[in-house]
């Protein structure tokens, strides 16, 4: 029982933003590379390793506001059922498997891991409380982690996906601080996210809306751009640009209409029009990107 208390404070299911690791690999054309994938699941194990560090750090910070919180009072640290030394001493565990995993790789990806790790130690101590500036450094996380899945395979990234990653993931910080002031009680703001309290619907509105608008049309300048006609020998990557559209349109439909979108991971596995889309676009993306493995 106790395990089960230590594996849920990793916070395993937010292991999903880790996927974007492989994104590099997808769209170097190398995925069918046994060599080059194995490179990038340990990156992706390390990315697991270095974000769960981050969750037991934030926490042991938050112990207190999550308490009074509504659904992150029952974390396994908030609730009491996991005391601080036990995290610590589990934090010691997965620091010294993610070394190793570090050291399996590079030392430019190494690099990017403490990076990583250091930009979300200053936003748990002090960035998540200013505002705008924290949901940059979330987006600072994910772009983080495709210049990661880039360097484990040693292989070069379009300037396109790292805007396009840069957008996504603002539309994702915003939606959920959106979220959250759509279901926090305005009295109780600055005791559960300090942050809060300079927001409000209309400003994460018109911000949402930018990066969705980025988020469009970065991907789709992408999908032309030179680097990715040359890498695919096609300019037929731009016919995913409607599962991408359809992506945010729902994503925008369940935050607004179904008052989701404070746990983005929850959205991704549980809303099967999104699955499907998503599951089309990989599917789409692939035949398209590795036709000339498939028809030869």
């Amino acid at each position: 029982m106790k395990l089960l208390k230590l594996i849920l404070l990793i916070r395993p299911k937010q292991w999903l933003k880790n996927f974007f690791v492989f994104a590099p690999i997808i769209f170097a054309g190398q995925l069918l590379s046994f060599d080059h994938f194995f490179k990038n699941v340990i990156a992706f194990l390390a990315f697991c390793g270095v974000s769960s560090l981050v969750y037991i750090i934030n926490d042991i910070t938050d112990i207190e506001s999550d308490r009074i919180h509504k659904k992150k009072r029952f974390r396994p640290l908030a609730s009491g059922e996991v005391t601080i030394n036990q995290a610590k001493i589990f934090f010691l565990i997965i620091a010294v498997i993610t070394t190793f995993l570090c050291y399996k790789t590079n030392i430019y990806f190494s690099s990017i891991v403490i990076i990583y790790f250091v930009i979300n130690l200053l936003y748990s101590l002090w960035v998540k409380d200013i505002v705008i500036l924290d949901v940059f450094f979330i987006s600072f996380g994910f772009m983080l982690r495709v210049i990661a899945g880039a360097a484990a395979i040693d292989v070069s990234i379009s300037s396109w996906m790292i805007l396009t990653t840069i957008f996504i993931s603002l539309f994702l910080a915003i939606s959920k601080r959106r979220a959250e002031l759509s279901q926090i009680d305005s009295e109780s703001i600055d005791k559960q996210r300090k942050v809060l309290s300079y927001y409000d619907i209309t400003f994460t509105d018109q911000m949402n809306t930018i990066a969705a608008t980025g988020t469009i049309i970065c991907y789709a300048l992408y999908t032309v751009s030179e680097k990715a006609t040359s890498t695919f020998h096609t300019d037929n990557l731009i016919y995913t640009t409607p599962f991408v559209i359809y992506g945010i349109f729902r994503y925008l439909y369940l935050l607004h209409k179904k008052n989701l979108g404070e746990n983005p991971e929850q959205i991704v596995t549980k809303d099967i029009p999104l699955i499907i889309n998503l599951i089309l676009w990989f599917i789409f993306s692939v035949i398209i990107i590795y036709k000339q493995h498939f028809f030869r």
